[in-house]
């Protein structure tokens, strides 16, 4: 009986120990970790004592939700993360906290107002029997299995009208398209190529992120080109600019791998006022 106690005992240590092990590990996250970590940790916090909740509900501010991180706020809002840091006045852009209130638009600038019927509104789709329905968009990030390639057919989107912030677009990549873009499932194209192709900006633009943290784009870069639109790219093998860089079309950015990917591709979308919109009504055909 003594022995088989030692024994319990012995065992209930070792559990304990790897417990703490397993919390020691947990609080030793990397810091893209720490960001989303916090956001998804603080729902006992009272959200009127959080910096900025008095405009929350107000155009131009957005709320922190569990999982958001300011990379993943300035992509979908079609900002660089450090001027959203900048205009919120945040005193440490990697922990933000669920209910707490940035600003994603300038200051003294009033928050876009999305459209379909102006000259910078996304063209209609054009359905069957001759109806429209306006494209609507997520945030989620790219699958990471390859989605079917839309083919040419009637029902094809229709080109984006001009407008003062148009943008004359050229492919970041020769490979050829081995996913097409999907509402639901993709934000954009997956095209082909082999480890270290050239990856180059689709437009002259500045460089608002380079890394990898945003989880499921792998080694990331995304450019700015004016107030209306951003272009990313994903999944790269190395990057070769820095943020606030300014870049030319066709300057090479990055070489293409499969970072958080299951090939070797690059996935690209185009943004406008940080909503992925289909590359196919921006590029040329080729």
């Amino acid at each position: 009986m003594l022995v088989s106690r030692s024994l319990g005992a012995l065992g209930t240590a070792v559990l304990a120990g790897v417990i703490l092990a397993g919390c020691s590990t947990q609080a030793n996250r990397a810091p893209v970790e720490d960001r989303g970590q916090s956001a998804s940790s603080s729902s006992s916090v009272d959200v009127k004592s959080l910096p900025g909740a008095e405009n929350a509900g107000k155009p131009g501010y957005y709320t922190i939700k569990p999982g958001d991180t300011l990379i993943k706020v300035g992509l979908e809002h079609g900002q660089s993360w450090k001027d959203i840091a900048r205009w919120s006045n945040l005193e440490n852009p990697n922990v933000i906290e669920v209910g707490q209130v940035v600003r994603v638009v300038p200051p003294g600038r009033d928050a876009p107002v999305a459209s379909s019927g102006s000259g910078r509104g996304v063209a209609p789709v054009v359905v069957g029997g001759g109806s429209t329905a306006t494209p609507s968009s997520t945030t989620t990030a790219p699958a990471a299995t390859a989605t079917p390639v839309p083919s040419t057919s009637a029902t094809s989107p229709a080109p984006v009208a001009k407008g003062a912030d148009d943008v004359n677009f050229i492919w970041p990549a020769s490979g050829s398209l081995i996913a097409g873009f999907d509402e639901a499932r993709n934000k954009g194209y997956d095209i082909s190529g082999k480890a270290g192709d050239p990856v180059v900006a689709a437009a002259d633009g500045r460089v608002v992120y380079a890394g990898a943290g945003l989880r499921g784009y792998g080694n990331l870069i995304i450019l700015k080109h004016n107030n209306t639109y951003l272009t990313a790219y994903a999944h790269n093998q190395s990057l070769l600019v820095k943020e606030d860089q300014s870049v030319k079309k066709g300057q090479k950015i990055a070489e293409m791998g499969s970072t958080d990917a299951d090939r070797v591709k690059l996935h690209f979308e185009v943004r406008r006022q940080g909503k992925p919109v289909d590359p196919s009504r921006y590029l040329p055909s080729r």
